[in-house]
């Protein structure tokens, strides 16, 4: 969905069997997604927490659904308004659209483009739950999502992606949503936290990953479905750009994940599981908007770049006292931004644009235009984020008892616990020893554990 292409092939405006197939397949990838998310964050937070953390990203999946066929994808891909919203009755409730009307003149119907784009709006606000982890009333996550992707996602998707958009119309390259997913989810994670405030025990006690295995998973599905969310966004291949992006997205997140292992080796001595995880989300997240505007070459600068600065990024939590809790800061909006920036740097001009970089001689427009984006978008979800938060903080409360937290929040809000650890269910229960009752008495046997 690059700035300035309007059509995929204006000489065959027909429906393309082939990249409406694909484009299928790349949306069902895109869905898959928010699940792996769901085990990449659920691993990472405590046991007490870990079935809030996987309904925090499933819940996304059945509230932006409802709302993106009732109203988002007019606002964010109807007529332009303004430059700053869409809207078209036509597609309220997908309703004014033919089974076979073409996309604006792609090769694919506009229900397939619709539900593509849907994808990317379900995982954008799950996103942001890795950051309020342990401490947030589900029924305030569910009213957040629904304000947030109304007032911050839908409009900003239109400035990115939808014709007439005003950073569309300025030249911003955002192949698959650097702005419009990372920076965006980023930085209204950041103001969410800036309002309600740090887990209890933050930096006094531990709060490691319960599973490290389930992180793998997550991050694994992760980086399989990311080849859906970045080459799809070509809406086809029928000039080898897509093609391209998925070679980059594959070289970008092996860089950023040696570059992540190296840089903490260096740093802590080791080469941690949770590392290579993170290591290879920063470089998928930094890829994001830049591979289709650079070489395989230039997705091993991105990806080592991003990689390094966001191991060195998770640690700023510590420094300002901010309580990120999964580091959707320090991965996704640094790896946002550093993605989008190198745009202006390493853009070759012979991928999906003519625009250069820096080091192609392009000097410094492209870099200035990326940064209008970048910033524009960071201090937009980040004010507007915070003020949500804020409302609903002083209205229904967005927060646990702490007394709720403290004891464990999966049992609070879902009435439920990810692991049985009673021995009920086929698990295998303690061994006893049994003492005999004391001469002249009828009571049971006293037992006692013996360790496994």
């Amino acid at each position: 969905m690059p700035p300035g292409i309007t059509t995929l092939a204006a000489d065959a405006p027909t429906l393309s069997a082939a990249n409406t197939g694909f484009m299928l397949i790349c949306s069902a990838l895109v869905m898959l997604m928010t699940p792996g998310l769901a085990f990449f964050y659920g691993g990472m937070v405590r046991v007490k927490s870990t079935l809030n953390m996987l309904m925090m990203s499933f819940i996304s999946l059945g509230i932006v659904t409802i709302l993106w066929v009732l109203y988002g994808f007019s606002l964010a891909f109807g007529t332009d308004i303004g430059s700053v919203i869409g809207w078209s009755s036509d597609y309220v409730g997908l309703s004014g659209i033919g089974i076979t009307q073409l996309w604006d003149g792609y090769t694919i119907p506009v229900y397939v483009f619709a539900v593509f784009q849907l994808m990317f709006a379900i995982i954008t606000p799950a996103l942001i739950s890795g950051a309020l982890a342990d401490r947030v009333k589900f029924t305030s996550w569910a009213l957040f999502i629904t304000l947030w992707v109304t007032v911050v996602y839908f409009p900003v998707a239109h400035w990115v992606w939808g014709a007439g958009g005003w950073l569309f119309e300025l030249g911003v390259i955002d192949f698959a949503g650097g702005t419009a997913v990372h920076i965006n989810a980023g930085a209204a994670a950041l103001g969410v936290i800036l309002v309600i405030g740090k887990r209890v025990g933050f930096k006094k006690d531990p709060m490691r990953p319960h599973s490290l295995p389930i992180v793998m998973l997550g991050a694994g599905l992760l980086w399989f479905g990311w080849f859906g969310f970045n080459a799809g966004s070509w809406l086809g291949n029928d000039d080898g750009v897509g093609a391209v992006m998925f070679v980059n997205t594959q070289v970008a997140t092996a860089a950023a994940m040696l570059a992540w292992l190296g840089y903490e080796k260096l740093r802590h001595g080791s080469f941690t599981t949770l590392g290579a995880a993170s290591g290879a989300v920063a470089g998928l997240v930094a890829i994001t908007p830049s591979g289709g505007a650079v070489s395989p070459l230039g997705a091993i600068a991105v990806g080592a770049i991003a990689g390094v600065l966001c191991a060195m990024a998770v640690g700023l939590k510590y420094r300002f006292g901010y309580d990120d809790s999964l580091d959707v800061v320090g991965v996704h909006l640094v790896g946002g931004v550093a993605g989008s920036l190198l745009v202006g740097f390493f853009a070759t001009g012979g991928v999906q644009s003519d625009a250069k970089g820096l080091f192609y001689g392009g000097g410094l427009d492209q870099l200035g235009k990326q940064a209008v984006g970048v910033f524009a978008v960071l201090a937009y979800s980040l004010v507007v984020s915070a003020i949500l938060a804020f409302l609903l903080d002083r209205t229904i409360g967005m927060r646990v008892d702490e007394d709720d937290e403290i004891s464990g929040i999966d049992q609070v809000e879902h009435a439920e616990t990810a692991y049985d650890f009673s021995g009920a269910g086929g698990g295998a229960a303690p061994r006893t020893t049994a003492s005999a009752p004391a001469p002249g008495t009828t009571a049971a046997p006293q037992t006692k554990k013996v360790d496994a």
